[in-house]
């Protein structure tokens, strides 16, 4: 009874009394979150892609007077249904990567905190669903709804570099220019991200068959201005690699920026040929997709352009199975 009302208390500290993960284990559970992250975009996608952002055309219930989908919904309100449903999934790989960054050994408080901060992120974000559903599917709260993904997938992606990484201070492999020109490729990729969602707003995927307004925006006229970003965005990784090259910086800064070009190279021709084919669904999915990677890369950048010191693993690393930890006396 006192280990039922101790894990009823505390439970996090009453599993880390007793199971310590491997660093294996613990990057595993952090990249479980950041995949989830991303699926959840896509999955999200193809509500909107299909018409099904108003299968269910209420919230949190699917419909009044039912929690779930119906028969007559038909396959719209099972695909908006199912992606409310991958929202538990994502949940589940968060509190798998809570749960193990406060069982890991020496405890990283750091690691902690960022994984609760997915979690509230998740929420807020699930309440913002809830809205734009609520809404009729107004495009700036579909925006929002992205961007606040995208502010996911960035903590997600810092928890599991982080996984890698000490709690020391960090150490910068270039100089204080160099970080400020990686700064400026950050905030214009950011800027790059956040006029997509108005290319969208404006577009022709409203996300339901029916009349759904559209942002107020001539639409040649903003894809035009995202087509201008993506071409600054992608100078800027072209002057950073060089930089790099000319301070003889690390061979891993050059490595994450070479790969942000490519992906940036990658989805510049999709979303060429999807401009000029009048937005084809599944090019525009891969369009999504190739954003979430894009900022996945260019976060990559920044954070390749520091060490921290790397922290010794609780238990030893080449156990193939982890194994419950006595609680101590």
């Amino acid at each position: 009874m006192p280990k039922l009302l101790e894990a009823a208390r505390n439970p996090l500290a009453f599993i880390a009394q007793r199971w310590t993960p491997s660093l294996r284990t613990l990057r595993r559970a952090a990249l479980a979150a950041l995949v989830m992250s991303v699926a959840i975009v896509i999955t999200g996608g193809a509500v909107r892609l299909t018409g099904s952002g108003l299968g269910c055309p209420t919230w949190p219930s699917c419909t009044e007077e039912s929690l779930t989908t119906t028969r007559e919904m038909g396959i719209h309100g099972v695909i908006e249904f199912g992606n409310r449903m991958l929202t538990y999934v994502l949940c589940a790989a968060v509190g798998g990567a809570i749960i193990a960054a406060r069982a890991v050994k020496p405890r990283r408080r750091s690691l902690t905190r960022l994984g609760w901060a997915q979690f509230w992120v998740v929420m807020g974000n699930a309440v913002l669903g809830g809205i734009t559903v609520l809404t009729g599917l107004n495009p700036y709260t579909v925006a929002a709804h992205f961007l606040l993904s995208t502010a996911l997938i960035s903590v997600a992606l810092l928890t599991w570099h982080r996984t890698g990484e000490g709690d020391g201070a960090p150490r910068p492999f270039v100089g204080r220019a160099v970080k400020q020109l990686a700064w400026v490729l950050v905030a214009v990729t950011g800027a790059l991200v956040a006029v997509g969602t108005l290319v969208t707003g404006a577009g022709p995927h409203a996300g339901d068959s029916s009349d759904v307004p559209r942002v107020g925006i001539d639409w040649t006229l903003i894809a035009q201005v995202h087509a201008d970003l993506a071409w600054i965005v992608v100078a800027l990784t072209v002057a950073l690699w060089f930089v790099l090259k000319a301070v003889d910086a690390p061979d891993v800064p050059r490595a994450r920026t070479r790969d942000l070009t490519l992906v940036l190279l990658s989805q510049g021709v999709i979303g060429y040929v999807q401009y000029f084919t009048e937005l084809p669904e599944v090019l525009v999915a891969a369009h999504m997709l190739g954003s979430c990677l894009v900022w996945i890369a260019v976060l990559r950048v920044l954070l390749s352009l520091r060490e921290r010191p790397v922290a010794e693993p609780g238990v030893p690393d080449p156990a193939p199975e982890d194994s419950a930890v006595p609680a101590a006396v």
